[in-house]
Parts: structure tokens; sequence; C-alpha cells
């Protein structure tokens, strides 16, 4: 049995279904199908989920939103009228939408906004499986609820139980094609609750767990992963197979091709993850496994994610202090912040924060109190960071990775403000400032893929036959 998720691109508008139906019929293997809510038709158009908090938005603050519901109504009407399905099914998706728009129940903001985001993967799911019978298949669509995806009560950011797993393998002994909606599950009190955003790889990953499935198959609108942003260098170099460690590094430092929460679930399971193309079924895709071959490259991948900031401490003797790592983090966990990472040195230590967090009243707070309760020599709030990441298995069995990186950044003129080597070996980290974040990515990816490595990587695969 496959577990296959689409994401938005894969149902952006009748003729995308129509090829993600055609991919399910191609596989009498992929039984369970998750899917998420329409996404863009083109680069300027608006995802569905978009439109729905667009929606939740202005009908909270004004108590109605016509204009927002009708944008959501056409997506659909759209969606159902070119797919040639009958009529009574628009009606029949366009009554069940509007019920959760109206707000009937008098949810608080948080659960409404949650049902109203939720009802794009709800709705797209049934479209999904109207469309499938449509064609002759026995398709049914999937209730999270009755199925069993019990997660916690976290409005936005929802935890799979462990007590759903249990329920959701029972999706095994169904027949037909199961239609699945991503994005949200059930509390234990019956409570509608979303995962974070893209969270509809979570719910595959989940599902996939839960079934034993032989293989978890993430399509999207690439042939692969590359080892670097698309966007940043031409033809770069694609991935063939990675395992769940680097892509989990890749994923945190910016890769949007995997939810970066996904793949727990099917990691613990030991349940192989292929990421495939929607419109090119027949590309292999990349494979992410839980161990590969040695690679002749050292790097799997180059990524970065912008948005960060660093709190830099400096006190003499500080490792000496006993306790003092222990007080830095409480006073950022009394002011509700998560840190990222803390690179240290003898006497001093960085912490890395996402910029959202550290909002202008709590980054005053939080200086005054290092101050006065731990007694610091120099403090030092550094903002607008962007954190380069290079990964890769094979970093942890070469030598002179960190000066090659080096080198290259110092060839591009980056300057660098941190330096951090994951405790696994199989990443390392680089500070920099936001605006260099791009030339830094271009830069290393040249390092460890351009024409130089290749030539270096034939010397030593010739040495080593020798």
């Amino acid at each position: 049995m496959k577990v296959a998720k689409f994401g938005g691109t894969s149902l952006a508008n009748a003729e995308q279904i129509k090829k993600v139906c055609s991919i399910i019929r191609a596989d009498r293997n992929r039984r369970l199908v998750v899917v998420s809510a329409p996404g863009k038709r083109f680069k300027e158009d608006d995802k569905v989920t978009d439109l729905l908090i667009r929606y939740a938005e202005v009908f909270l603050q004004k108590g109605e939103a016509p204009a927002e519901k009708e944008a959501v109504f056409n997506r659909y009407r759209e969606i159902v009228q070119e797919l040639g399905l009958p009529a009574e099914v628009g009606q029949q998706i366009e009554a069940e939408l509007g019920a959760v728009l109206a707000n009937e129940a008098g949810l608080a903001p948080e659960r409404f906004v949650d049902a109203v985001k939720a009802a794009g993967e709800d709705n797209s799911a049934k479209v999904v499986a109207h469309y499938l019978r449509s064609l002759g298949e026995d398709a049914h669509y999937v209730n999270p609820r009755e199925a069993g995806m019990l997660v916690t009560d976290e409005a936005g950011n929802a935890h799979v139980l462990p007590a759903a797993y249990e329920r959701l393998k029972k999706l095994r002994d169904r027949q037909g094609i199961l239609v699945f909606p991503g994005f949200f599950g059930y509390t234990e009190a019956g409570e509608l609750v979303t995962f974070s955003r893209g969270g509809s790889d979570i719910t595959g990953s989940i599902l996939a767990a839960a079934v034993k499935a032989e293989v978890y198959e993430n399509f999207t609108d690439v042939d692969s992963v590359y080892v670097v942003n698309p966007n940043l260098v031409e033809n770069p170099v694609e991935i063939k197979e990675i395992t769940y460690r680097e892509m989990r590094e890749l994923s945190y430092s910016g890769f949007s091709v995997f939810h970066e929460e996904a793949l727990l679930p099917a990691y613990q399971a030991e349940i192989p993850v292929c990421i495939k193309n929607t419109n090119n079924p027949s590309a292999p895709g990349t494979m992410i496994v839980a161990e590969r071959p040695a690679s002749a490259n050292r790097v799997s991948g180059v990524a970065c994610d912008t948005g960060f900031c660093s709190i830099y401490v400096s006190k003499y003797l500080m490792h000496k202090e006993i306790g003092f790592g222990r007080k830095l983090l409480q006073i950022l966990e009394e002011e509700g912040i998560s840190y990222e990472h803390t690179p240290s040195g003898i006497d001093n230590i960085s912490v890395i924060l996402r910029e959202r967090d550290l909002t202008p009243a709590k980054e005053a707070r939080i200086v005054e109190r290092i101050k006065s309760e731990l007694q610091v020599d120099d403090i030092a709030v550094q903002h607008d960071l962007a954190l380069v990441m290079i990964v890769g298995e094979g970093m942890r069995q070469s030598v002179g990775t960190t000066a090659k990186a080096t080198a290259a950044l110092a060839a591009a003129r980056i300057n660098l403000d941190m330096i951090n080597q994951g405790s696994s070996e199989v990443s390392m980290m680089f500070g920099v400032k936001a605006e260099d974040a791009d030339r830094a990515v271009i830069a290393l990816y040249h390092a460890f893929f351009g024409k130089e490595e290749e030539r270096e990587q034939a010397h030593s695969l010739s040495s080593l036959t020798v």
C-alpha cells in the first residue's frame, strides 16, 4: 500500500486534478491519497488557503465578508464545472463550505480560524473523491475525525497524539481509494485543530506510518529535490537519494519542497519517502531513506533561511560559572521565546533566535535582565541575520570541508558573523548578513558542486581504484 500526497499546485484547477487522478489510477497500490487545498493557478494568483484566511480575518473584524466568501466559492465552482461533475455535487460542496464560513456555532476566534482554514483541504478531498467516482472508481472521502486523526489542542500548531496511529491503522483494511484531507485533525474533545502551515505533508507522513505503507509519495511541481534553490542557480544538480537526517537539516534551513516536521512519523516508522512531480510522474524523483551509500561528494545540499537575530553575551570565566547557560535560557523561556542555536566559546555565548519572536519590548526586557541577573561584561543584539547551511552525510568522513566553505565565502567577500558545526556532523552553519545570503549560497554551491569539485571527485575515485 502506498500513501500519495498531492500539494496545492497539483490541485490548483480542474486540469491539474485530472492529472492527479490519472496518477492515482495508474498504480493500484495508491489507495490512500492525501490532498492539499487548491494552490496558485498562475504566479499572481491566490492560494485557496490564503483566500480562506483573508475571509476569516475580515469576518472577525466586520462580522461579514461577502466579497471574500464569494472569492472562495468561485474557485470551487470553477473546478467542479470544469471537471464536468453534476450540478448537485457543486451545490453540496458550496453548502458544506458555506456552513463552515457562516460561523453558526459561535466558535471562539482561534477555533473559527482553524475551521475556516481546514475547509480548503476538506472540500478539495470531497471534489477529488467525487471526480474519481465519476471515472468509475470506488473512491471515498475520509473524515479525519471518524478515521481517528487525534491531535493536541494547539490552534494552528497541532501535533499528532500517539493514540491516533492505532486508530488510523484500520484504514489499511478499508476497500477502494481513500481520499483524506490534509492539514487538520481533531482533539480528544472533538475540536478541529490545524497543523502548522503546509501541514498536509505532516498528514501524509502520519498516515504512511500508521498503515505501514511501502512508500510515502509526496507529489509537488518539481522533478526532484535540487542541491540548491533553482531560483539562484541555473540547472542545479538533482538529488537522487538523501537521508532523513540530511533532509531534515535542509528543510529547516529553507528547503520549501517538504515540511520540516513531516519527516518525523516516516522516519520513526522507517517509511521511505519519494518526492515526485505531478506534471512529470515518470521522473524517478528524490528518495528520502534511512541510510544511503557513501557519495563522492561530501555535501548533499546548500540551503539558507532569513529572519534571524542573535544575542551575544560575554563574561570573563563564564565557563566556570555553574548554571550560567540555564539561567540565560530561562530568561528567554520566561519571555515565551524558544532559541534556535547556541554557539559558544570559553567566555561568550550567542543565542540565535527568530527575528519575529523578539519584539522591541521583549528585547529591552531581556537585555536588562541579562545585565542585572547575570552580571555580564558585554551584551549585543544583532538583527537581520541569515543562516546558510551545508549538509551532507559525507562531511563526517571528509577533511577540509570547513576550509573549503570559508575560502569560498571569503572569495565572495562575505563576512561571517557565526560558524556552528552540528553535533551530528552532517551540517555546518554560517551566520551572515541577510543581504549577503543569496551570494553566500551561490558561492558555496560552486565550491561544492562546480567544475573544480568534479575534478577533485574524479581524482579521488581514480586514486581509490589504483
